[in-house]
């Protein structure tokens, strides 16, 4: 499902001490296989193969290591996001490569990644240096079910990373979801989705127009709307991953310790420095606005480059697509 970077060497010269009890094979799991592999060039990295798909690559030595193309760009997402520690719901946990990214770079970040598969879980706790409760919690259960009983406004941020094969479970996808997603987001936190999808992306449309409608009817024009991936991805010249993104409103008047009433009608009307980062009540209180110039650097200068569909540019690719009804349960 998802695609490595460009290979990088380790980030440390450090001796390596590697667990000697990761298994050589599969291993029986509650939905069916888990098998852990090593890289015959970095042996202090692994991959988790979940039924015979790639769905986790760590680096034992190193907890900031992202492999995988899609959670390099969903870190330039969170990066855009106040300082400091942060909740998190993982929608999707496998091997909580994501999270032990997060609780490395905000130390002290309370998240909850959710599984379907019991057996899974307790695995990767045994297996990788995962954050311990209550920094990270894992927890056996239906991610729409974790989703639908989570108090309103208690994450800054909701990853959604499930599938089922090369598709996602349908209760998880559409206006139904992204009305869910948003109502657990506190104000101006952010949802990210991994989203998997082949020419002509109809797929990836209809899920941006959803977001579009469940986030609100401003949200393109006010930077809370984005859609990324790689240039041959979004012109339609192969099946590939992309993220998606959307960014809860803040409430009329919000105060500044609370977040921004801010929602500029140009990104080009909106006060920059000259790093191209927002100014103003807009950054003092923290909303990000996914049109920031920062976010398109970032993400343009990552190991393999990615294109940025912020604001007007995601409603664009959206397009006439019609939004997704998320089923009911």
């Amino acid at each position: 499902m998802a695609r490595r970077s460009a290979r990088r060497r380790p980030s440390s010269s450090a001796p390596l001490t590697l667990p000697a009890e990761l298994p050589v094979g599969p291993v029986p799991i509650s939905t069916g296989t888990a098998e852990v592999v090593r890289d015959p060039d970095f042996p202090q990295r692994v991959t988790l193969h979940v039924n015979g798909v790639p769905s986790s690559s760590l680096d034992l030595a190193d907890p900031g290591f992202l492999d995988f193309e899609y959670m390099q760009q969903m870190a330039a997402f969170v990066a855009l996001l106040p300082p400091g520690p942060l909740r998190v719901l993982h929608l999707g946990a496998a091997g909580s490569a994501f999270a032990r990214h997060v609780e490395h770079e905000r130390p002290g970040s309370r998240q909850l990644g959710v599984d379907l598969d019991a057996r899974l879980l307790e695995l990767v706790r045994e297996w990788f240096a995962l954050p311990r409760s209550p920094l990270l919690r894992l927890r056996a259960d239906d991610a729409g079910r974790t989703l639908a009983t989570a108090r309103d406004a208690s994450y800054d941020v909701v990853v959604r990373d499930v599938f089922a094969g090369d598709r996602t479970p349908a209760h998880l996808v559409g206006t139904g979801f992204a009305a869910e997603a948003r109502r657990v987001l506190r104000p101006g936190g952010i949802l990210l989705v991994n989203c998997a999808d082949k020419p002509p992306l109809t797929t990836a449309r209809r899920e941006v127009a959803s977001l579009a409608q469940a986030f609100g009817p401003g949200a393109a024009a006010a930077g809370r709307l984005a859609a990324v991936a790689e240039p041959a991805i979004l012109k339609g010249r192969r099946y590939g991953n992309l993220v998606l993104a959307a960014v809860r409103e803040l409430p009329e008047n919000a105060p500044a310790d609370v977040g921004p009433d801010h929602e500029p009608d140009d990104p080009q009307n909106t006060p920059q420095d000259a790093a191209g980062a927002p100014v103003g009540h807009a950054a003092a209180v923290g909303q990000p606005d996914l049109r920031d110039a920062r976010l398109g650097r970032a993400l343009r200068t990552l190991a393999v480059p990615a294109t940025l569909l912020a604001g007007e540019d995601a409603a664009t690719f959206a397009g006439t697509a019609a939004p997704l009804e998320t089923p009911a349960p």
